[in-house]
């Protein structure tokens, strides 16, 4: 079988499986999220840390609940990292110093996942499970939390109550999240993927030294760091170390353990806002920037440009030979155009454009189908912007979902839209701009500035996968890659936040034949457009600078 025709069993075998989990999970989230009944085990949990959940929030009260359990999680996991070397189960590994004990405790929450160590070499058993595991449930489910009360906002009207987020936390942890991460580490552990809380082993001699590797919980960590689109791994080599990720049948199940959950939440859009159409409106918008960025990155890696390429059946440089060009692509794609990070494969060792594709991806805001929770807000917010665009092209007030777009919500979608890139480009310029950050550059030229500027990209818009190349365990970009995590997750948060509750306190008004129809492929396509343009002129000139430049050479 040629690599090309792998490569596309494997994005068929994909997408069929994705297709039919998404009617009976999409269905079972909403009826999640709108059950007024509570499990027993919840109540404990709600007892326990004093809330109460059946308390209708405002959308103020609801963004102080999401930043006060999110600056809990932050001096938890720092302190924890801090008395590392007192703890047990360390495995002997040392305290994490200051700056980067701060940059993976805001990385973790942020659900950005980026790592600046070398985790088989750091981090012990205590840390692992009882920190970073642990960030892996509650901050996917915090990012689902805040899509839900969106999805309120819209389905809602005359009220601003937009739920309660301590309900809506616990049940995507306890009914979401848990069940399907047992699962899905069963079945990886079925496939050769390690558990267990062994020690350091010394496994044989390696360059005239002894080679040594510890064990650990990593089937039960790597389900969730995948179905929470999270992307720390284990092991420094992530999702391409055997351990993670043994086999290809192992990579495409974990391929579709992060799309899963955000392929499924457009159908909950569409239960809970009365139209499951709009949902599919969602969902081909998203399929469809997915598919084109598949097939881009395909094309480009396939491509024979020179005898090695040639020889090798393609730009196989920085991949695994058990993943192939097919897969490999494949994963690039989905963990940059999803909040994941992971990676099985070196994303600098690409092509020019091929690293540049990684790139765009997560300049899009991951939305295409996003993380769990930040791609549907993601994408609607986007259709708030597209709505508009298109009212102001008919002369007509902007109505999506029967809710009025006014100056407002449309300062709400501005500012969300704004505040990622101006993180990435300013956080950029002055890495480059000072003379100490650039002593981090593995590379010089147009490759160099690609590190620094797929670094600042990651951060800020909470991917976490890394170009490589960079030595970012420095105080600056601990600092600086650990402040943009933050902000890029939690002030874009707010303007969701507001906007939902702006949307809930509307009347909905009835459609007319002037309506736009948000649910047909006309919509898709313009709302394809805006993410586009919008993106292209915000991100260009930074582009032509770096993967533009190296692959165009």
């Amino acid at each position: 079988m040629s690599p090309v025709l792998a490569g596309v069993l494997q994005l068929l075998a994909l997408t069929a499986a994705l297709a039919l989990a998404h009617v009976p999970l999409g269905n079972y989230l909403a009826r999640v999220y709108s059950s007024p009944k509570h499990l027993r085990i919840e109540k404990w949990i709600y007892k326990g840390i004093g809330a109460d959940p059946d308390t209708e929030m405002r959308w103020p009260a609801y963004l102080r609940g999401v930043l006060a359990f999110s600056l809990a999680g932050v001096l938890f996991l720092y302190l924890l990292q801090r008395l590392q070397g007192v703890l047990p189960g360390s495995l002997g590994f040392a305290s994490i110093d200051p700056d980067q004990a701060f940059n993976t405790a805001a990385s973790f929450v942020a659900n950005t996942n980026w790592q600046s160590y070398y985790g088989e070499q750091a981090m012990g058993h205590v840390v692992q499970t009882a920190g970073l595991a642990v960030q892996n449930f509650v901050s996917a489910a915090v990012g689902i939390a805040v899509a839900v009360a969106l999805v309120r906002g819209f389905a809602r009207s005359r009220t601003g109550e937009l739920g309660n987020f301590w309900a809506d936390l616990v049940r995507g942890v306890v009914r979401v999240l848990v069940p399907i991460a047992v699962v899905g580490a069963v079945i990886l552990v079925a496939c050769g993927v390690i558990q267990n809380f062994s020690g350091i082993h010394e496994v044989g001699q390696f360059m005239g030294g002894t080679q040594e590797w510890n064990g650990g919980a990593v089937a039960s960590q790597e389900v969730i760091k995948e179905l929470g689109t999270n992307g720390g791994g284990y092991f420094n080599a992530n999702s391409a170390h055997p351990f993670e990720n043994p086999t290809p049948f192992t990579n495409l199940f974990e391929i579709f353990l992060i799309l899963l959950i955000p392929v499924a939440l457009t159908r909950t859009f569409g239960v809970m806002t009365g139209s499951v159409r709009q949902g599919y409106a969602i969902l081909g918008t998203m399929a469809a920037i997915w598919v084109g960025f598949v097939a881009l990155m395909m094309w480009t890696e396939f491509a024979h440009h020179g005898p090695a390429l040639r020889a090798a059946g393609g730009a196989m440089e920085g991949k695994e030979l058990r993943f192939g060009i097919g897969g490999s692509s494949l994963f690039a794609v989905t963990t940059t155009l999803t909040s994941t990070g992971a990676v099985d494969s070196f994303h600098s060792s690409y092509t020019g454009l091929g690293g540049g594709i990684t790139m765009l991806g997560m300049m899009l805001g991951e939305i295409a189908p996003g993380g769990v929770g930040s791609g549907l807000y993601g994408m609607l917010v986007m259709a708030v912007v597209a709505v508009f665009v298109a009212g102001l092209m008919v002369g007509r007030t902007p109505e999506y979902l029967g809710k009025k777009i006014g100056i407002r919500e449309i300062k709400f979608a501005a500012c969300y839209i704004l505040i990622t890139p101006a993180l990435v480009l300013v956080f950029t310029a002055a890495a480059t701009a000072l003379p100490t950050p650039g002593d981090s550059m593995t590379n010089s030229g147009a490759h160099g500035f690609s590190e620094i500027l797929y670094a600042y990209t990651s951060a800020s818009n909470n991917n976490g996968s890394a170009f490589a190349g960079l030595n970012a365990d420095t105080q600056w970009f601990n600092s600086t890659l650990g402040l943009a995590m933050l902000l890029g997750r939690f002030v874009p948060m707010v303007f969701v936040l507001a906007l939902a509750g702006s949307l809930a306190r509307q009347q909905p008004v009835p459609a007319t034949a002037g309506t736009l129809r948000t649910e047909k492929p006309l919509f898709s396509g313009l709302l394809v457009g805006a993410v586009l343009i919008t993106t292209g002129l915000t991100y260009f000139p930074a582009l032509a600078l770096g993967p533009l430049a190296e692959g165009l050479a």
